[in-house]
């Protein structure tokens, strides 16, 4: 099979495409076909080398969301069957033609949702709505987004406004109008964050941020309480100003809960795809954080 791996720690160009062993499920395994795979600033991350605790064994393979189909189960799997169409997380072997997961983290793909539109929602979608299960984000809520328009906040936007939250938007003036279609009131971030946002006379009551930065101090500084304030990217801000940092699990069913909420046409994710042998381009276009959507890689026509 085809898999993109990396050999040593460093920029985009590291990456690149090769040949590897098919891959065979174990006990309580399914292997995957992969169709589409994500990729989001950890894999960025850990291409880079800024996770020490991820175990790295050269050439690694990268990638950590899905969507394929099952092409092979292991034994004692009776719930999935080849040719099933599923989505879900994995760690470290993503961006490859197949890859054995544990069934118990897999989830059906509905027929109303593609592939790359599935597999752009894995990661963000899980991350997003433990994030507002943990800040208890809920109806009458203002709730402040931090970088909206990135894959978190596109999700949490379009979760807290379904619970029944008002939700402001932080984002670069290019991306007001996507936030407005998803329900947000939108904002430009900078050092002029806080005066804007009162300037809209909402006071927030929470806020979640997927940008860092000054993000926590401006969230303070805006009457948020502390233990409502809640981060995914800077553990330092959040310990410097007694905030939280949020740190969602993967869970099955919270993303079997916002795929459903997607087929249904309840909730959007932009896309933009990338065939697996641009991987490089990929993953500059993360690490530039300019975006037109949620970066996917297509491992089939």
């Amino acid at each position: 099979m085809r898999a993109a791996v990396f050999d040593k720690f460093g920029p985009p160009e590291v990456l690149h495409v090769v040949h590897v062993p098919d891959p065979q499920p174990g006990p309580g395994e399914v292997r995957v076909r992969v169709l589409a795979a994500g990729v989001q600033p950890f894999d960025v991350a850990v291409r880079q080398g800024q996770m020490p605790w991820a175990k790295i064994q050269f050439p690694q393979t990268i990638g950590q969301e899905y969507a394929g189909v099952i092409d092979a189960v292991g034994e004692g799997v009776h719930e999935f069957q080849p040719g099933d169409p599923v989505l879900g997380s994995t760690m470290l072997n993503g961006a490859a033609e197949l890859l054995c997961v544990a069934a118990e983290n897999v989830v059906r793909k509905p027929a109303a949702l593609d592939f790359p539109a599935a597999a752009a929602l894995v990661a963000a979608s899980q991350t997003a709505s433990g994030a507002l299960l943990e800040l208890a984000v809920g109806a009458g809520d203002v709730l402040l987004v931090h970088a909206a328009a990135g894959s978190v906040g596109t999700v949490a936007t379009q979760l807290a406004r379904l619970a029944g939250a008002t939700v402001i938007g932080t984002a670069s003036p290019r991306n007001h109008d996507r936030l407005r279609r998803q329900g947000a009131v939108p904002v430009t971030y900078g050092e002029d964050l806080v005066r804007a946002v009162r300037d809209l006379g909402l006071q927030p009551t929470a806020a979640l941020d997927a940008a860092g930065g000054e993000a926590i101090a401006q969230s303070v500084e805006l009457g948020i309480p502390r233990d409502r304030v809640g981060t995914i990217v800077d553990d330092k801000a959040a310990a410097d100003h007694g905030t939280r940092v949020v740190r969602a699990g993967r869970d099955p069913k919270r993303l079997t809960h916002v795929i459903d909420l997607a087929a249904g046409g309840e909730l959007l994710m932009p896309v933009q795809p990338f065939p697996l042998d641009e991987i490089v381009e990929a993953h500059r276009v993360v690490e530039s954080r300019h975006s037109d959507g949620k970066v996917v890689l297509r491992l089939a026509p």
